[in-house]
């Protein structure tokens, strides 16, 4: 039984996962491991199972909610709700006014946590390299083709939620660099800032379906394919960087729900072709801002390496 000093530490972490998931290449996962609470957030999640069905169809609430792990899981998600919510309105003031600063800072970010990743292989073998090279390929192929814009109906909104979830138990990978891939990174964002309930409560719902679902089968393959998963996963992190390039080019563009005009089709652009189409490409910023995500990713992990020791 936890005293209240207790739940408002696990709240703050809560927020600390939070505020990870919002960043591209920063896991809440990661968060959850550094502050002690990864293994069971994992069994809590791992509780809506079958004896939580019969629980509930014998309207047996109070023990569902203990099997439940209620009273953690309502604190946790409390702050990580809270911290998103704050988040979002500053990532959305950051894309509309300083994009090429913010992308580069996810560039950083992805190149690192793709390394990262590749440092949980324990073989490297042909075909762990084959696999990795496939991810590569994949997640380049799937930024190509994917608009800048994708579909905003509810559907793929759900679609989005259920798959970005299952990066939470993904070594190095956040919910964010998902929703990137999917092009719903920045509408997610803006309903998050606009407080659009029904658009927040139908990805919610996909990330609840997700998580009871696609992340045991995520967990399957890891524990069973756990070297060609890991090298699947760091090559489909490389491959991505094709969507996050700072410098891009609208060949096209669109009127979204608002009235606004948005890119539909973007080409990405060295930045000397940026300064002769679009303006000036603020190079030396954008190379800080990448150290700045680089270093983040190495700072999180020396401070998880030492609690890994300590445990």
């Amino acid at each position: 039984m936890k005293n209240v000093k207790e739940y408002i530490l696990l709240f703050l972490k809560g927020m600390g996962m939070g505020g990870a998931d919002v960043v591209p290449g920063v896991s809440g996962g990661t968060i959850a491991f550094i502050t002690g609470i990864y293994e069971e957030l994992l069994n809590s999640i791992k509780s809506f199972n079958k004896s939580a069905i019969e629980l509930l169809l014998k309207r047996r609430f109070t023990d569902l909610w203990q099997h439940l792990n209620g009273r953690f899981l309502t604190t946790l998600i409390g702050g990580i709700f809270v911290s998103i919510l704050s988040l979002a309105k500053l990532i959305h003031f950051l894309l509309d006014h300083h994009p090429i600063q913010l992308w580069s800072f996810f560039f950083g970010l992805i190149i690192i946590s793709a390394i990262f990743v590749s440092k949980e292989i324990k073989q490297w073998k042909i075909k762990v390299i084959i696999a990795g090279m496939i991810g590569i390929i994949i997640s380049y192929l799937i930024t190509d083709a994917t608009p800048s814009t994708t579909p905003d109906n509810y559907l793929f909104i759900f679609i989005s939620g259920a798959i970005a979830i299952c990066a939470m138990i993904l070594p190095g990978i956040s919910g964010s660099f998902i929703l990137l891939i999917l092009g719903k990174y920045e509408f997610i964002i803006e309903a998050l800032k606009d407080l659009n309930i029904l658009v927040i409560a139908v990805f919610g719902t996909g990330c609840v379906i997700g998580l009871l679902s696609f992340s045991r089968l995520v967990s399957w393959l890891l524990k069973k394919f756990h070297d060609l998963t890991v090298a699947f996963l760091a090559g489909f992190m490389i491959g991505s960087l094709n969507r996050i390039w700072p410098w891009k080019e609208t060949i096209s563009t669109r009127i979204d729900r608002k009235g606004e005009i948005v890119p539909l089709d973007q080409h990405n652009i060295l930045p000397n072709e940026y300064l002769e189409k679009v303006g000036e490409p603020l190079v030396l910023q954008a190379l800080l801002f990448a150290c700045v995500g680089v270093l983040l990713i190495i700072g999180i992990d020396k401070i998880a390496q030492i609690v890994k020791e300590k445990n």
